[in-house]
């Protein structure tokens, strides 16, 4: 009999968590708290080791079809008057060195790619995590019902994909105040026919200024422009990605910089905002025959643009861990699991600590000397530890 694994959360990670699983044979179910799936936030960059996972998946073609093939990345502009400090090209060269392209899509497509990819009967929808009991032969879950009652599910092995509020970490290790980075978020999808010309490019412009920067880069197969800005957070202290943001707050914070910028802010029809809070890793991310995943293990800053990726690599490592495991066995191979990610994961979470505040410079010797390197710089070679990396054949951990 094959092994049964109960996924608590819906997103990304567990999706994608269920399609690795059930590709070696694992009985593996996702339970959403929703009564259907959806992806909050928009934009995701998507770097060659996350599409190198995917294309394994069999969802080369399906993401091909929902996501953008940049032709360059890391555009740096001057936040003053647009002066382009670097371009680096990819495409061919990013092929060639990390066997795929960097894409950018919107995170909706993307889930819906991988539900697209899974049997109805994988995903169970309306199922709210309660509580758990674990003994030394399974797992018995709780899940609570909108309209009342409850279903309890057993499965000999847990994982806590329910992102960065996780219902299942504080099972597993206490839960630590998250640091507030005294910034927030103004996010807003442009249908790219009312987007100024420049950012319909199939390139990620990041605009980098004093206190603040924005991002910006096309999704849905290039009908919509996806827009990040990164500013103060004053007396915006609220973690959702669901909270509206006000437009004109939005303009007032980028009224001093260059027209292109400005443009770009007004034509957002609407923006959400959110403000940033950072964690630390985790001193463990595993408890018996139950273990975590995704944000909710190793949630990041956004600089680094890899909280997706990590994800998906929690994903592919989970199933090479579980692949030879039996019943008795999935304690021994869920910290096999954690023994291998956590100290990747926990990189790429410090990393993403640092980047605000090389892209808040203010005007002066430190920024010239950053728009120095930028222009000298090889970032497509600098991120080889990121891009090169393969999960599917790393040492696995004990």
């Amino acid at each position: 009999m094959s092994l049964r694994v109960a996924i608590v959360g819906g997103g990304l990670g567990g999706l994608a968590a269920a399609l690795h699983l059930r590709r070696i044979g694992v009985d593996a179910v996702v339970y959403e708290q929703a009564p259907a799936l959806r992806e909050v936030g928009a934009g995701v960059m998507i770097a060659p080791n996350m599409v190198r996972l995917i294309t394994r998946l069999g969802l080369g073609d399906a993401l091909a079809r929902c996501a953008v093939w940049l032709e360059e990345a890391w555009e740096y502009r001057r936040w003053a008057d647009g002066e382009i400090l670097s371009v680096q090209p990819m495409g061919e060269a990013c092929e060639r060195m990390y066997g795929a392209n960097v894409h950018t899509a919107h995170r909706a497509d993307l889930l819906a790619m991988f539900q697209s990819a899974l049997p109805a009967e994988a995903v169970h929808l309306d199922h709210r995590f309660v509580a758990l009991e674990q003994d030394d032969a399974e797992v018995q879950l709780t899940f609570a019902h909108r309209t009342g009652g409850e279903t309890k599910v057993r499965a000999d092995a847990v994982i806590g994909a329910d992102g960065i509020h996780s219902a299942v970490r504080p099972l597993i290790v206490t839960e630590v105040e998250p640091h507030f980075c005294r910034l927030s978020a103004f996010r807003a999808l442009i249908p790219v026919e009312k987007a100024p010309d420049y950012a319909r490019r199939r390139i990620q412009t990041i605009w980098v200024g004093p206190g603040r920067h924005v991002v910006h880069y096309p999704v849905s197969g290039g009908r919509l422009v996806n827009v990040v800005a990164i500013v103060p957070a004053g007396e915006w202290l609220l973690e959702s990605w669901t909270a509206d943001g006000d437009l004109s707050e939005f303009a007032v914070e980028f009224e001093t910089w260059d027209e292109k910028v400005r443009q770009l802010v007004a034509a957002a029809p609407s923006t959400k905002r959110w403000a940033l809070y950072d964690r630390s890793p985790l001193e463990r991310w595993t408890s018996g025959r139950v273990t975590l995943l995704g944000d909710a293990a190793h949630a990041m800053l956004p600089f680094f643009a890899q909280g997706a990726g990590q994800a998906i690599e929690d994903a592919a490592v989970l199933a090479r861990c579980l692949r030879e495991a039996d019943r008795d066995s999935v304690p021994k191979a869920l910290l096999s699991y954690e023994a291998t990610r956590r100290p990747r994961a926990s990189r790429v979470q410090l990393m993403s600590r640092g980047r605000a505040d090389y892209n808040h410079l203010p005007d002066g010797p430190a920024q010239r000397e950053r728009d120095a390197g930028l222009r000298d710089g090889d970032f497509l070679r600098h991120s080889a530890w990121l891009y090169s990396h393969d999960v599917d054949t790393e040492p696995l951990l004990h």
